[in-house]
């Protein structure tokens, strides 16, 4: 499926109406919000239920008008995430979702081959988690632990593959669009030489994807463990982050009590002071496993145009790559001093 053959058949002035009739019919949104989260969403996000397909609509004429070649999903619950990422705002949301294909095609060690079977190895080493309980703002925990990582049996980019593929599996939630998430990550054990391996070129990359090229409002970041070399490490990170963003960063070091401020203990495991029992990765895997099928469709509806060239892409890789790695240089003095 090319993006110019998928917009011909969305453009409502592509075809006659006897044509159109020939193609198959987009699968029909249906929504799934309670009428809290519809209430909340016509607050927080400016969605209005009855301007709802409407606005829709309005963003996929963009798509077909202004990059007919991006090789797009076009349905309705697809373009509604970008739009409820960025409250409705037209223009931003055709940004992100351009900048959602960008960040794909730049960066082909992260997504080429990209599903559930391939990261196996990172899921079962508990890199990476969702916690099986809400917080009180129905939100969805990610729990990430860079110590379960050993960087001679894969690279970092298989630990961003399998943070992006729960992403991708989250979003999916019209509850997660409007509600957005929370990260807790437990730096214990953090080695230099293991932070090391995050420097400025995939710092760049990974607050890229994370602030303006994926469809998801992360409201908090919760840092636990944090050893002295994490100083270097969120030096490396700050350049990178909007304010709003920087503003959500929580360091709680060891302080488990100031953790329990962000997130309540009752949906906490035992490793970090709550309630909930053991940390379990299994049911977590099982379900992304169990959506292999489900991402190879969704993916495949993701083309790259064959006509499409570096210039239709809004970051160069060779140039962020050579800035990226003079300001390694100039941290890694500062990664030793921390440590």
């Amino acid at each position: 499926m090319s993006g110019d053959s998928d917009c011909t058949r969305t453009s409502p002035s592509a075809g006659s109406p006897s044509d159109n009739e020939l193609l198959p019919d987009r699968p029909k949104y249906v929504c799934s919000l309670s009428p809290d989260l519809i209430t909340k969403a016509r607050e927080e996000l400016q969605e209005k239920p009855e301007w709802r397909l409407r606005d829709v609509q309005a963003l996929r004429d963009m798509v077909c008008k202004d990059y007919p070649s991006l090789g797009t999903c076009l349905d309705d619950a697809f373009l509604l995430r970008f739009l409820r990422a960025r409250k409705f705002d037209y223009d931003r949301a055709l940004q992100l979702l351009v900048n959602y294909h960008t960040c794909r095609r730049s960066w082909p060690e992260v997504f080429n081959n990209l599903k559930p079977s391939a990261i196996k190895p990172v899921l079962e080493s508990g890199f990476v988690t969702v916690l099986p309980c809400l917080d009180p703002e129905g939100r969805h925990v990610v729990c990430i632990r860079p110590d379960r990582w050993t960087p001679s049996n894969y690279p970092i980019t298989e630990n961003i593959r399998a943070i992006y593929l729960t992403l991708e599996k989250l979003i999916q939630s019209e509850e997660t669009q409007v509600n957005g998430i929370v990260i807790l990550a437990d730096y214990k054990g953090v080695s230099l030489s293991k932070a090391s391996h995050f420097g400025p070129f995939v710092a760049k990359k990974v607050i890229g994807i994370l602030q303006d090229g994926f469809p998801i409002r992360i409201k908090a970041v919760n840092i636990i463990n944090e050893p002295r070399i994490f100083k270097g490490i969120f030096a490396i990170i700050k350049p990178f982050l909007k304010e709003k963003i920087a503003n959500r960063f929580f360091l709680h070091g060891c302080d488990l009590n100031s953790l329990h401020q962000n997130i309540p203990p009752v949906i906490l495991p035992e490793e970090y002071g709550g309630t909930a029992g053991k940390l379990d990765i299994s049911s977590w895997n099982e379900l992304l496993l169990a959506s292999e099928e489900d991402f190879l469709h969704d993916f495949s509806q993701l083309v790259l145009p064959c006509d499409s060239s570096p210039h239709d892409m809004l970051v160069s890789g060779d140039a962020d790559e050579k800035q990226c790695d003079d300001s390694l240089r100039g941290m890694k003095p500062q990664l030793y001093y921390c440590y």
